[in-house]
């Protein structure tokens, strides 16, 4: 297998209508659908008034037991957070290179942390080589 063919308009997105990625929370005692958000957002589009349309996703969210939901897999090299209960996005930060993973969260000596891999490198996106650690409010 060499991968596959992605179907991209003139411009390079993708040819289907978005959203291009979601993330979603669903019941899982009935099967309902809570929320769904596209993380993620191309600036070209976001400077021509395009609502935000996620992107393609490569990585899994965390969720901590305090409720937050941290995602960094989009193609704009953003981390954020969103609120389990809703879906409202609470933070979000520049990583250096897309962290196309899931992130890892921990805490040490009464501290908690959320910490990302930012390789990069896939769908033409560039490649990384760092892992950034962010420290949760005390």
């Amino acid at each position: 297998m060499t991968g596959y063919i992605r179907f991209l308009d003139k411009d390079g997105y993708p040819g289907i209508k978005p959203p291009w990625g979601t993330l979603n929370a669903v019941n899982l005692n009935t099967g309902k659908l809570l929320w769904k958000v596209p993380p993620g957002e191309f600036e070209a589009l976001k400077k021509r008034g395009i609502p935000p349309t996620g992107t393609q996703v490569y990585g899994g969210p965390v969720v901590t037991k305090g409720g937050l939901i941290f995602v960094a897999s989009t193609q704009d090299e953003k981390i954020r957070a969103f609120d389990k209960k809703t879906g409202r996005q609470l933070w979000e930060a520049q990583l250096p290179a897309a962290g196309y993973a899931t992130p890892a969260v921990y805490s040490l000596q009464g501290r908690q942390y959320v910490v990302i891999a930012c390789g990069g490198g896939k769908i033409g996106s560039k490649s990384g080589d760092t892992y950034v650690a962010f420290a949760l409010p005390g």
